[in-house]
């Protein structure tokens, strides 16, 4: 008679997975709260990353459209401490454009003491913030600017009293195009409302009259306090540098340069900071889902001692057994980074609807969000499976 040797039998990956989900079935409430954690975590993960990219993508498109060759020249604080206002030389603006690079530019001045009222009842300290600025007609096209109603300055109106408002402008106000409102002490024609200015927002609440009806009825000198200034993309340095002894070559030093464009990017660089926090306290909660999923497993195995024993006997390895516990906490922790993935996907698109942003999940946050819970279900799910695999089958039938 032959000898006969006895083998174990294997474990497909179909039975692997049964017997893994009818351990989770059996503990519906447990399984939930746990699964919860690595829910929480994950979704917090892919939507700060999520809403993120949103975010960027949104001020990129922004950029594009406004564009970043813009720079603003400004009047800074008189020379030697003087006490007159901050003005630029009334050639700044045809200095500035004999620049090659500079395709663009344009002024406005400041009418201080000047106020805008809706009619003359209105007491004239009642000014509500809004400041009156002399322009010129290329100042729209040079702000990226648009009208919302009415139009804008031509040659011929930019003579006469009529107005342009700023968005917020027109709100205060409550004045549309054909009406009248109150400029120092003389009637303009509101002619026109402009859209909200994103490189300009100082001109959502202003109100703006022509170059020429400024010299002539509001006691206007003619000089400039402000250059809206564009050139080539590659040429913005170089026209950066030579801006301040261009337009005030005798005293360069009263002269300020700045890119609006650089405020956009600030404030996207600021909240990042804010996105690496939300992304720590994200792997925070990921990993108190994971000590949960470990703590489930532990009590899993404790509860099930002579389901253990039972099967150790009737032949099953302590590799199967080991084998059966760490399938359980890999589906535990992926049940929960699936629903993390997929609400975290919900909240970026929400928030990105509601800003009216594009709306970009990256797939690599969606992929590691994912192998994260198969790390932490690995990780969780290890000593518990070995401590199972490790019960003497005599031990484990005699617990109760």
């Amino acid at each position: 008679m032959s000898d006969v040797s006895l083998h174990p039998a294997r474990l497909g990956p179909r039975d692997v997975l049964r017997v893994g989900v009818v351990g989770l079935r059996t503990r519906l409430m447990r399984v939930f709260l746990s699964a919860l954690g690595i829910a929480i975590g994950i979704a917090t993960m892919v939507a700060v990353v999520g809403i993120s990219t949103s975010s960027r993508a949104d001020l990129m498109a922004k950029l594009d459209r406004l564009g970043t060759d813009m720079l603003t020249v400004e009047a800074g604080a008189p020379l030697h401490g003087g006490d007159g206002a901050p003005k630029l030389p009334k050639e700044a603006v045809a200095m500035v454009s004999r620049i090659g690079p500079v395709h663009k530019v344009s002024a406005i001045a400041l009418l201080k003491d000047t106020t805008v009222r809706r009619n003359e009842l209105v007491p004239a300290e009642r000014n509500g913030g809004i400041n009156v600025m002399a322009a010129d007609l290329d100042l729209l096209g040079a702000v990226s600017g648009g009208m919302a109603h009415g139009r804008w300055f031509t040659s011929a109106t930019a003579a006469y009293p009529t107005v342009v408002l700023g968005a917020s402008t027109a709100t205060r106000l409550g004045a549309s195009p054909g009406e009248l409102v109150w400029i120092g002490e003389d009637r303009f024609t509101v002619i026109g409302v402009m859209q909200p200015l994103e490189l300009a927002v100082d001109l959502d609440t202003a109100a703006l009259v022509g170059w020429e009806a400024a010299e002539k009825r509001l006691g206007f000198d003619g000089h400039p306090t402000r250059l809206y200034e564009r050139s080539k993309d590659e040429a913005v340095a170089s026209v950066r540098a030579v801006l301040t002894r261009t337009v005030n070559p005798q005293a360069p030093e009263t002269v300020q340069v700045s890119r609006p464009s650089d405020a956009l990017t600030a404030k996207e660089a600021a909240s990042g900071s804010l996105t690496g926090l939300m992304l720590g306290l994200g792997a925070v909660a990921l990993l108190v889902g994971g000590v949960g999923v470990a703590n489930t497993m532990v009590i899993s195995v404790l509860e099930r001692r002579q389901e253990i024993g039972l099967r150790r006997s009737m032949g099953a390895t302590r590799g199967q057994i080991r084998i059966q516990f760490l399938t359980e906490a890999l589906l535990l922790s992926g049940l929960g980074g699936a629903v993390g993935a997929l609400l975290g996907a919900l909240a970026t698109f929400g928030f990105a609807t509601v800003q009216g942003w594009p709306t970009l999940v990256p797939v690599w946050a969606l992929g590691g969000g994912l192998g994260a819970t198969v790390a932490i279900g690995m990780i969780a799910g290890l000593y518990p499976a070995v401590q199972a695999s490790r019960l003497p089958p005599t031990e484990a039938l005699s617990s109760s």
